[in-house]
């Protein structure tokens, strides 16, 4: 087993209501301050020194949960995971070094912005089973709530917008570009 978690970040999405809203890409392809959507998500990353798997291709369904499935499933020797979906171009490096420290203090945790859940939710090791059996558009959902209930999740607020905010419209891209030139973002 590797001595750090693996941050899966999702990928395989169909960004329909992206196209919907005017998107004439994938939203993970759209350029956001000289750089993709996805290619910012993996510089945090970087950034942020842990390892990473892309899922691009989910069985199944193609559901969220699917793609986490395939992704804890390609990297059975971490330690934990991160998962991150690819539409989170802001999030910040130090979010990711946070909620990966936090898997020392519970097996599940989840991070929060001013009141909001966001990603990326984080797994120890011991949540293999349960998040390789996920399936459908549900996400991890399922496998939070089972560790909630017997206290194990540490919710960890921290001070980053990039948290929760996704890219699902033309409107998104606006505002978080905006944003980006508003913070002088580092990735």
């Amino acid at each position: 087993m590797t001595a750090k978690p693996v941050v899966i970040v999702l990928a395989a999405g169909k960004g329909e209501r992206f196209h919907a809203s005017g998107g004439k890409t994938h939203k993970l392809a759209a350029s956001l301050a000289g750089a993709t959507v996805l290619e910012r998500v993996l510089r945090a990353v970087e950034l942020a020194g842990l390892d990473l798997h892309v899922v691009k291709h989910s069985p199944g369904s193609g559901g969220m949960a699917d793609s986490i499935a395939a992704g804890v499933s390609a990297t059975p020797h971490a330690a934990g995971w991160l998962i991150l979906p690819g539409d989170l171009p802001m999030i910040q490096a130090k979010s990711l070094q946070l909620v990966a420290n936090g898997l020392l203090l519970q097996k599940v945790v989840v991070p929060h912005y001013r009141q909001q859940q966001g990603h990326p939710v984080a797994f120890r090791h011991e949540c293999f089973e349960a998040l390789c059996g996920l399936s459908g558009d549900a996400g991890a959902k399922t496998v939070v709530e089972k560790y909630r209930a017997s206290h194990e999740v540490f919710d960890l607020v921290l001070d980053d917008a990039g948290l929760v905010t996704d890219i699902d419209t033309v409107d998104d891209l606006a505002k978080a570009e905006e944003l980006f030139v508003r913070t002088d973002h580092p990735a």
